[in-house]
């Protein structure tokens, strides 16, 4: 069961993921800050770290705890991101590349331990990630709403064995 929810969880995270999503640097003091705020992603840039709650299907709950790296490339529409989580059961290794037209999402995730990977399509704007990832077998939502330097991300992976994921995460945070 711990497998299929390491995988479920990587596979959502994106911004989570989530990326998967990630104290304050300002743009000049922060090398991983390439964008202006133009586009949804163009305020993401950076390091984020925090923790959360895994909620399982059977009522069982375990805290995780998640390090990323966001890049924006200039324009704020394209976005890389590498995700790292664990907890005492379990670790994954995550990345993403999303690109961001008119609003509307399109980009691959893969996760590095479990060799898995697939699709991502949603909608974004400057505060707000709503997503779907999907897989061979997995199916997840999410979404990510970023205040400032603070983001929560929100994870469910409806017939999986997880039935949520909330993460709260601080840019810089170490």
């Amino acid at each position: 069961m711990l497998t299929n929810l390491a995988g479920s969880v990587l596979k959502c995270s994106l911004f989570g993921v989530a990326f998967t999503g990630l104290v304050a640097f300002s743009a000049a003091a922060d090398p991983l800050r390439l964008a202006s705020a133009a586009g949804p992603f163009g305020d993401l840039a950076g390091i984020w770290t925090g923790d959360g709650l895994i909620k399982m299907k059977d009522g069982g709950q375990e805290r995780v705890r998640c390090h990323g790296k966001y890049e924006v490339e200039p324009g704020g529409s394209n976005l890389r991101q590498e995700l790292r989580c664990a907890s005492d059961s379990y670790k994954f290794e995550m990345s993403t590349n999303i690109s961001a037209t008119g609003g509307q999402l399109a980009g691959n995730w893969s996760e590095n331990t479990r060799h898995v990977a697939g699709h991502i399509t949603g909608r974004a704007n400057s505060t707000a990630i709503d997503a779907r990832a999907e897989g061979d077998t997995f199916t997840a939502l999410f979404a990510v709403h970023t205040q400032g330097d603070q983001q929560s991300v929100t994870i469910s992976s409806p017939g999986s064995a997880i039935a949520e994921v909330s993460i709260q995460l601080a840019r810089g945070a170490r």
